[in-house]
């Protein structure tokens, strides 16, 4: 994993603040990979938290916790939730290469 062990504790603490202490957070695409180099920060949160209203709120909570805690990042946001009717086949990659932090 390409994130620093900080980035892990911060990012992890942001989505128990915004989404709730069940909540979940992964690590997928090229920073799941040490031997590449760049790329942004593609985290997966799985929540309990149902509406859109709701998620999309704790989405920017999060992101502005962890902007606010590591400075400004490339960092890509996708919400798992219990109501989620479609698997969209970027959901499916994080799910099956996620790794949690």
């Amino acid at each position: 994993m390409r994130i620093t062990e900080t980035e892990c504790r911060v990012q992890r603490d942001a989505a128990r603040e915004a989404f709730g202490a069940e909540s979940k957070v992964f690590l997928f695409g090229s920073r799941v990979d040490g031997a590449r180099r760049g790329g942004d920060i593609d985290l997966l949160v799985k929540t309990g938290k149902r509406g859109h209203a709701t998620i999309f709120a704790s989405q920017l909570q999060f992101l502005a916790k962890v902007e606010l805690a590591l400075g400004e990042q490339k960092v890509d946001v996708l919400v798992d939730s219990p109501e989620r009717k479609s698997l969209p086949e970027i959901l499916r990659i994080a799910r099956a290469q996620g790794v949690e932090l």
